[in-house]
């Protein structure tokens, strides 16, 4: 019933083998004059730089609370999740367009091919080892729901923009393959700036999916219904309660929950046997479920907490 915690291996993975890939593609495409092969180099880089943003997110979502944040950073993965996607959009897209548009207007052939095919070739291996590892981790989380959904329901960005950055990556390689071998077949250089032009397609389509996603996180993502269940549960249990009427929960980080719980509390009980149940509740809640970082307890009839439940529907 856990949250998983973040995981870095993936992000790691994809920041060697893109780093790899940047150089390689970079002096390829000086060597060669590719459009394509110099987007492709450009995607890897903003690729490399993302992963650094991921791996500062998930540094800086860590640090303890404090009197600016009393709840904690959670939330700064999200934004830099967020920040990945506008790169991907702004920088990769923006660049291969632009490289693209430029090498239809004024072709140029394509300089040593051969040495072009070897490096997609390699940048293929290289690609799809991150990319295999990403979806190894994404696969183990899960679950048995389907890959979009997993995604759609997934409190951690991290693993799904590594995992979609890095189908990106090789759809676009396939694409400056496609390009160049039409260039090098109809002897029409243009052809390699129509793959560019592919690939900032791929890319921005990619960007929007993905910033869609960090968007609804950024705003705030109710915990999973069985772990409100289990909360619920938990408070349903202690003698001093009545009844559990309901709680509220949004996740700060795939790891950090706050919860807002709405409960009656048995007639007899005075305040301070009050609070020690709700000592007793915490206790129980950080040692069962120790994702939910915060908890705040309203005593409230249930006619108030349906009415106000009501309220909300649309």
């Amino acid at each position: 019933m856990a949250t998983p915690a973040v995981s870095k291996k993936a992000i790691y993975a994809a920041l060697v083998g893109n780093l790899l890939i940047a150089v390689t593609k970079f002096v390829a495409a000086w060597f060669t004059g590719s459009s394509a092969m110099l987007s492709e180099a450009v995607h890897s880089l903003v690729d490399t730089g993302n992963e650094v943003l991921l791996l500062h997110g998930i540094r800086r979502s860590r640090l303890p609370p404090d009197r600016a944040h009393p709840l904690g950073y959670g939330r700064e993965l999200y934004f830099w999740s967020f920040i990945v996607a506008l790169l991907v959009f702004a920088l990769g897209a923006g660049v291969s367009f632009y490289e693209g548009v430029t090498h239809i207007l004024a072709p140029e052939p394509i300089r040593n091919v051969m040495v072009t095919y070897v490096v997609l070739g390699l940048s293929v291996v290289f690609e799809g080892g991150s990319w295999w590892v990403a979806l190894r981790e994404f696969g183990a989380r899960k679950g048995r729901l389907g890959y979009l959904d997993a995604v759609r329901q997934s409190k951690d960005p991290t693993t799904f923009t590594v995992l979609f950055e890095d189908s990106a990556a090789l759809l676009g390689l396939l694409i400056a393959l496609v390009g160049i071998a039409a260039s090098q077949y109809t002897g029409n250089p243009a052809f390699d700036g129509v793959a560019s032009i592919g690939i900032g397609l791929v890319l921005a389509m990619t960007a929007v999916f993905l910033a869609r996603e960090c968007k609804g996180l950024l705003l705030g993502e109710q915990a999973a219904p069985g772990l409100q269940a289990v909360i619920l549960k938990i408070v349903d249990e202690d003698p001093a309660v009545h009844r559990a009427n309901g709680v509220i929960t949004v996740h700060l980080a795939p790891d950090q929950i706050v919860a807002a719980l709405s409960a009656e509390f048995e007639d007899r009980m005075t305040t301070p046997q009050i609070e020690a149940c709700v000592e007793r509740i915490e206790a129980r809640l950080k040692a069962e479920l120790p994702e939910v970082t915060a908890l705040f307890v309203k005593p409230q009839t249930a006619t108030r907490w349906s009415d106000r439940q009501q309220a909300l529907e649309p």
